[in-house]
């Protein structure tokens, strides 16, 4: 698995850029990056204006003294270099830079964030020989470190060394589960489950970072297959319904409402308390302080509440009223949601009934109705 931490073709473009011999590739770089950054945004004229610079300076160092001699492996690792310096110093010009790329991205969170409670893998027909937790753990951690990074190629490569994990896992279990590899059909089920079970962050803008501004002359081969996979992944994420399942349409919308009663947070609360009341003996004795606490929810419906790690003998008077709030805010979330989880029960249980029973009141085991479909 090829590591995205890797800088030796950055240092060495840096080193050859510290020569006074390459002034002049110096001046066109910085002044490329000056002129673009005071340009509005617009992804696609970005893209193709960038894609144009690398092109220009690939001529110019192909030609440059400092190269003559170089082999084409020292020629490419100084393009990598280039690219990387370049859009290192523009990133916050060109990623997630429009309003409604950052609207999609958070919709796609909320989205995988509610699947999450819920999909499992035989909703996406993903057979058993291929369902090895401790792979898919291992290709979620390299898709997670998408963001962590902010040159196209570094991107590119979490996705890569993702699908290889992936890759491999077919592989294996083609060989030890006598499970005959089905392709895309096969890869592409798992790389969604693994997606919506890593739930990268801003992954609208990272796929669209890489197409735009990785030079397309990389974009070719195994590096083009397997990011088309994943914006094929994303799409069929963002476009998800029960019919894109292997769920009855009434669960999946159960589930996703009952996803979204378990996720529904308020933004913050900000409370006025006495400042001794949660400090206790920490804070020296005084006047009273108003201090300003910021209490917020978890995406599990729990809460960070300022008085779990407080002592009977810190309280005062004066937080009855907040831990009776408190109180009253942890019943009334516990009770929609057992009321919603005892509903979903007993929907389910209803369905389960009224699919196994034949109009004469006879059950039949699931093994018939399956062959019936067939």
């Amino acid at each position: 698995m090829e590591t995205v931490t890797h800088s030796s073709p950055f240092d060495s473009f840096l080193d050859r850029m510290r020569n006074p011999a390459s002034l002049d590739l110096v001046r066109s770089i910085k002044s490329f990056i000056v002129s673009f950054s005071y340009t509005a945004s617009n992804p696609e004229t970005d893209g193709k204006r960038i894609q144009e610079f690398f092109q220009t300076m690939e001529d110019a160092i192909r030609d440059h003294p400092l190269w003559a001699s170089s082999s084409d492996d020292e020629t490419d690792n100084a393009l990598e270099g280039l690219e990387k310096y370049v859009m290192t110093k523009l990133h916050s010009r060109t990623f997630a830079s429009t309003p409604e790329d950052v609207k999609i991205d958070a919709e796609i969170s909320e989205k995988i964030s509610l699947l999450q409670t819920f999909l499992r893998p035989q909703h996406l027909d993903i057979p058993s020989a291929l369902q090895n937790e401790a792979a898919w753990l291992l290709a979620e951690k390299e898709l997670k470190k998408i963001n962590a990074f902010k040159a196209p190629r570094e991107k590119l490569l979490c996705i890569i060394n993702c699908s290889r994990v992936i890759n491999n896992l077919l592989l294996n279990a083609s060989i030890s589960e006598d499970h005959v590899p089905g392709g895309a059909d096969d890869f592409l089920p798992v790389l969604i489950y693994v997606t919506i079970k890593a739930n990268p962050p801003q992954l609208h803008s990272n796929l669209k970072f890489i197409q735009l501004y990785r030079r397309q002359s990389k974009l070719v081969s195994e590096a083009a297959y397997y990011l088309t996979n994943l914006v094929s992944a994303k799409s069929f994420i963002v476009d998800l319904n029960a019919k894109s399942l292997s769920i009855e349409e009434s669960e999946f919308m159960e589930s996703m409402e009952a996803a979204r009663l378990v996720n529904r947070v308020p933004q913050e609360t900000v409370t006025t308390i006495d400042k001794r009341s949660i400090f206790g003996k920490l804070m020296d004795p005084g006047p009273s302080t108003p201090v300003h606490v910021k209490t917020q929810t978890n995406v599990n419906g729990g809460s960070n509440y300022p008085y779990m790690e407080a002592e009977a003998g810190e309280l005062t008077v004066g937080d009855v009223e907040r831990l009776l709030s408190l109180y009253k805010d942890v019943v009334t979330k516990y009770t929609s949601l057992c009321n919603t989880v005892r509903h979903l029960s007993v929907s389910r249980t209803q369905r389960h009934d009224g699919l196994l029973r034949e109009p004469n009141g006879t059950h039949k085991d699931t093994y018939s109705r399956e062959t019936e479909k067939r």
